[in-house]
């Protein structure tokens, strides 16, 4: 077994870590690209050594997990040959190394009385701090299996255990939940005790004296981060703009392929537009989503519109300013909101800032506007100025730049006045300066503190989550969990799945968790049925968690009819209407799934509590819960019928009267009766159950008496069936 490299290393300073590759061949150049350096493949060149086959590179790096692969001759990626391999959760393979901070060198211990100091954390900000819906969450950061036990003492309140809220190989979260209205000032520390009596933790770090170590927080000055209500209540339909409905041909480009081409490339265009989202219309209705996000509509030389040459027009191909004006609302009119795809990391190179310094050279007005290192401007592989991952038609700008930044501050201003806009999604969003950020969400929320931001970002989403950036992230860590469970290529342990799901859940304040962005296929991956190997059941299972776990469900166009397709561009095939047929099982139980969504308010609010994770039988089950509420999902990946207990009086958190609660699966309409708070459930090979309390039980809605025959049906597809037809 290969492990992965483990530097020590203080948890604030930088250690230099050395990558080398030792080339079988003679090789011209050798690059390292990974997630320390945005994946840029020519950004660092490695060094040859003398003997000719070695290459190295150093950098300075902070502890953390890094991801990384070499790259031969300028485009042939590898992973490391020494290295250990991980999976992106995309179907691809990376090289990962880990670096430690110090104090990590002897394993740590509970009971030993040794607390590592430099691994804990608290900040007076989200997530650490954070106020939502009455309850205050104050959490801190240890080494995992490090301290025996921790406590928050509030002053004039008590104590309040910190419970474990998940983390990773480096660090643990303990989180303690206490009512606050807000109007009282805090005074607040943490105990921690391993084995040695208790120690304090606050400003002055980690002592032994209980007196002038308090955190404080005045309550006038404290404001909460709120998000857009709407969002945690919505379901979101993703269309590409090209491949989802072609209605007016007469603005089709020359050379579009026909409707059902099977073999696209990164130009073909198939001729989706406006006019056709209209006319399907009444299919996102028959659907009941209640938000609409759109990839790029801007115009652009290129069919996925990543490319923007204007920021104020829509997209010739697509339709018209007005025609889209109208659609947006239309579809207010239907109870959809629209969200658009902002792409202000780099533009096209017809935009007319870069245009001009292609025609002017060091001359234009425009030269701040990106970064170059000569002139003149070479549009050509490996360009003269900075470029999204150093493809020359993708120019990236530079927010040092006034105007640039208050050009592209005032585009939301432009679309507001212009077409009901709910919300922006931030395509490569990690890569533009925070600073811009904070300014982009003050202009957006000035003009409607509702209006949605959502960033795109693949990991860890908390630097741009504290409330001063974005609302939301794309929620690839979620698709990872769900994906890694579910496809062929795990299956993960339940355990580890339910692990990955709360850890995902306790890195962000809870109302940042109700309004994450959870996808599980997106333009930018394999479809779903794809991973699943063309098993339905599998990706059944998948849309059954995406729909009842936290979040708001994000359904990638043609998932809900069972499309398949590998990595871009095999994704993004048209929309096969065809197949939207009422025998379309997979439809079915996206309609039924959707419906359950919008009718109730646990599975839209609730939080998450874990109820089973039996790894032999391969069965997870998790409950909803709130205000003295709560629907119950278990879901069987294995390809046996399983029998499992559920009791009902050891969930912490459950309502204590959900115990003598009748239960009615909302997906077959099949009755389950506790027993002594034993709730026995039979569960059939690759299926699901969402377990919703019946009339007269809880204080719940009227949705969970359901009969669901056709939903029976629906699941019950546990073998393996290929994309309807």
């Amino acid at each position: 077994m290969i492990f992965a490299p483990i530097v020590f290393v203080s948890q604030s300073v930088a250690i230099d870590h050395e990558f080398v590759y030792h080339a079988s061949q003679m090789l011209d150049k050798v690059n390292v690209a990974g997630s320390f350096n945005g994946w840029n493949k020519d950004a660092d060149p490695m060094s040859r050594s003398a003997d000719g086959m070695t290459w190295t590179k150093h950098f300075k790096l902070s502890p953390g997990a890094y991801t990384y692969k070499f790259i031969l001759n300028g485009d042939q990626w590898i992973t490391d040959p020494s290295g250990k391999s991980v999976d992106d959760g995309n179907g691809n393979t990376n090289s990962q190394f880990i670096i430690l901070p110090a104090g990590y060198e002897k394993p740590a211990m509970k009971s030993d009385g040794i607390i590592t100091e430099k691994a804990l954390q608290h900040l007076v900000e989200v997530p650490y701090f954070n106020w939502d819906r009455g309850i205050l969450t104050l959490s801190i950061q240890a080494r995992p299996n490090d301290v025996a036990s921790i406590k928050v003492q509030v002053a004039g309140k008590g104590e309040f255990k910190a419970e474990d809220a998940g983390g990773d190989d480096l660090y643990e979260r303990y989180t303690a939940k206490i009512p606050w209205n807000r109007k009282q000032d805090l005074r607040y520390k943490f105990i921690l005790n391993d084995g040695a009596g208790p120690r304090y933790f606050g400003p002055k770090g980690l002592t032994t004296s209980p007196s002038g170590n308090e955190f404080a927080v005045t309550a006038a000055s404290y404001k909460p981060f709120e998000v857009p209500a709407w969002v945690e209540h919505s379901v979101i339909y993703h269309i590409f703009p090209d491949r989802f409905a072609n209605g007016d041909k007469s603005n089709d480009p020359a050379g579009v392929l026909p409707w059902d081409a099977q073999k696209l490339t990164y130009s073909s265009y198939l001729g989706g537009d406006v006019a056709g989202v209209e006319q399907k219309r009444d299919y996102l209705r028959s659907l009941g989503v209640s938000a609409v996000f759109f990839n790029p509509i801007f115009k652009s030389p290129v069919y996925h519109r990543y490319e923007t040459t204007d920021y104020h027009e829509v997209d010739p191909y697509f339709g018209t300013n007005a025609e889209f004006e109208k659609l947006t609302h239309d579809l207010k009119g239907d109870g959809m909101r629209v969200i658009l795809d902002g792409v202000f990391n780099h533009t096209a190179t017809n935009f007319f800032p870069f245009a001009d310094v292609v025609k002017n050279g060091a001359s234009s007005p425009y030269t701040g506007w990106y970064t170059f290192n000569s002139f003149p401007v070479k549009i050509a592989p490996n360009p003269n100025y900075v470029a999204w991952f150093n493809y020359p038609s993708l120019p990236k700008v530079n927010y040092s730049s006034p105007d640039a930044t208050k050009y592209m501050l005032d585009v939301p201003g432009f679309w507001a006045k212009h077409a009901d806009i709910g919300g922006w999604r931030l395509d490569a969003a990690n890569e533009v300066t925070m600073e811009f950020w904070r300014d982009f969400r003050k202009a957006v929320k000035s003009i409607d503190k509702e209006t949605w931001i959502v960033g795109e970002v693949w990991g860890d989403g908390t630097p741009w989550l504290k409330g001063d950036q974005w609302d939301s992230v794309m929620n690839y860590q979620f698709r990872d969990a769900v994906l890694k469970f579910v496809a062929p290529s795990g299956p993960a342990k339940p355990s580890m799945f339910l692990s990955r799901l709360m850890t995902v859940y306790n890195s962000y304040a809870p109302q940042v968790s109700r309004n994450m962005m959870n996808l599980i296929g997106s333009h930018d991956t394999a479809r779903v049925m794809t991973l699943c190997e063309g098993d339905a059941s599998l990706a059944k299972l998948a849309a059954v968690i995406q729909f009842t776990w936290v979040g708001a469900p994000s359904v990638y166009y043609g998932d809900e009819l069972g499309m398949t397709g590998g990595p871009d561009p095999d994704n993004r095939r048209g929309m096969t209407w065809e197949t939207a047929t009422p025998t379309n099982t997979m439809l079915s139980l996206y309609r039924r799934l959707i419906q359950l969504r919008n009718s109730s308010p646990v599975l839209q609010s609730g939080d998450p509590i874990p109820m089973l994770a039996d790894d032999a039988k391969q069965v997870a089950a998790y409950a909803r819960v709130l205000e003295g509420n709560a629907d119950l999902v278990a879901v069987n990946r294995s390809a046996q019928t399983q029998d499992i207990d559920l009791n009902l009086s050891t969930v912490a958190g459950l309502p204590k009267s959900i115990a003598t609660v009748e239960f009615s699966d909302a997906l077959s309409g099949t009755a389950y009766t506790a027993h002594k708070s034993i709730l026995h459930l039979r569960l059939m090979p690759r299926s699901a159950v969402v377990l919703m309390p019946r009339l007269g039980n809880l204080l719940h809605s009227s949705h969970h008496r359901q009969t669901g025959s056709g939903l029976a049906m629906a699941m019950s597809t546990h073998h393996a069936q290929k994309e309807p037809k």
